[in-house]
């Protein structure tokens, strides 16, 4: 019976997250922030793409 890779490094994230969690509550909330923070920027970007994209790609 193989094994399939991705449900295996789903399982080590959620071990791992679930780790941190529990060992530094404190420092949890900080990466969450982190995470939510790099999410905003990464869409942000993609609207400004999309708009320069929109007005024909110019500068």
């Amino acid at each position: 019976m193989a094994v399939n890779s991705k449900k295996v490094a789903v399982y080590v994230i959620v071990v791992f997250v679930a780790y941190v969690i529990i060992t530094d509550p404190d420092g949890a909330g900080d990466y969450v922030t982190i995470g939510f923070q790099g999410i905003s920027d990464a869409a942000k970007a993609i609207g400004d793409f999309m708009t320069w994209i929109a007005n024909g790609g110019d500068s």
